[in-house]
């Protein structure tokens, strides 16, 4: 067996906690530093797992192979440069970067100094994910919703780069095609940016998308729909559910109806749906996705292969969802003649501001 690849984390925020975490509990990984700029976060996190902590990833903490990236995002390129020019191999956190400019900066930044950079993408890794992997389908239409409860915990980023970022990356993996057009929505309610957002977006080959992300939900609920010629998948990420319906490939319609005499397919409306199709659970397994990620992410920096989400991958999520929250800004509310473009006006603050002109107390 392979020695543990010398790791660290640098962030110790909320993300930063579960990679400390998983990290010090896989078998293929030493822990050896966590870096934060406020240090005694830091020391919080790595003296509990016997890790170093430093306010900066310097030579003197030891040596180090590859770290995790769980910083804001639009601090990416700056912490992440420094550590791939000194060839540390990096996963880093989703989304790659705040826009595709720097994106396509870190890739081309690992491609020239050799090093594996992976994007954390944990959804990739989700066991019903995996399951429509393995079922190799085509998709032509696919819709997804992904909603939760506002959190006040990204509140300067939209909804789009926070939540429908993780379907995105999704979408583009199952259909892998380029996309031709998109057509966007979105409203700002509590925050500055989108808080609800959904997007159509067609792919050249034909094939369609649904996206649809909110965080001023009340309950969470994160699902998945894919169509193709001959099957449809519905999963559920967070229950990890899911099942897929297929035609019966030993159905033969036209045959059936021949033998029948029907004279119009409307005619077999009173056959039982169930006998034409075949309906199956989808065989899920309980494997950690977070830790299935940096698990894929070591074996990539041990065989020297790309990872299942790579730089160009993480590129790829970046400019579609700019795209996306570029077609929402340009959203006209009230047709071609009317005034009212992009987001709807901010709710919150006109309220604050009627609050404000009313008698002093």
């Amino acid at each position: 067996m392979s020695a543990p690849l010398p790791v660290a984390v640098v962030g110790a925020g909320h993300m930063g906690r579960h990679h400390v975490r998983t990290l010090a509990n896989l078998p293929g990984a030493r822990l050896v530093a966590v870096v934060d700029s406020n240090v005694e976060r830091a020391r919080a996190l790595a003296e509990p797992v016997g890790a170093r902590f430093a306010d900066r990833l310097t030579p003197e903490l030891g040596d180090v192979a590859a770290a995790t990236v769980a910083v804001p995002t639009v601090h990416h390129l700056a912490v992440s440069r420094p550590l791939i020019e000194r060839g540390i191999h990096l996963l880093i956190e989703k989304p790659l970067a705040p826009s595709a400019a720097e994106a396509a900066e870190i890739a081309a930044l690992a491609r020239r100094h050799n090093v594996i950079v992976a994007v954390g993408h944990t959804e990739r890794f989700n066991p019903a994910v995996r399951a429509v992997d393995r079922l190799g389908l085509r998709p032509k239409f696919v819709e997804t919703h992904r909603i939760s409860p506002f959190t006040f915990r990204s509140a300067d980023i939209g909804v789009v780069f926070d939540l429908m970022i993780h379907d995105i990356d999704i979408l583009l993996h199952l259909v892998a095609d380029e996309v031709a057009d998109v057509d966007a929505v979105g409203v700002n309610v509590l925050a500055p940016c989108e808080d609800i957002a959904n997007a159509r977006v067609r792919f050249r080959g034909g094939a369609v998308a649904n996206l649809t992300a909110s965080r001023l939900a009340l309950k969470t609920e994160r699902k998945l729909r894919v169509f193709c010629e001959h099957a449809y998948v519905s999963l559920d990420y967070q229950k990890k559910v899911g099942i897929a319906i297929t035609l019966d490939r030993n159905l033969d319609v036209l045959k059936l109806a021949r033998e029948r005499n029907l004279e119009d397919l409307s005619q077999m409306a009173g056959l039982d749906f169930g006998k034409l199709v075949h309906v199956e659970p989808l065989q899920i397994d309980d494997q950690d996705p977070l830790r299935a990620e940096h698990s894929a992410f070591l074996d990539s920096i041990r065989g020297g292969t790309r990872p299942p989400v790579s730089a160009e991958d993480g590129l790829a999520a970046v400019a579609l969802a700019e795209r996306i929250v570029a077609s929402l800004a340009a959203h006209r509310w009230d047709g071609a003649a009317g005034d009212r473009v992009g987001l709807q006006a901010d709710i919150f603050g006109q309220a604050m501001r009627r609050a404000g002109d009313g008698p002093a107390g």
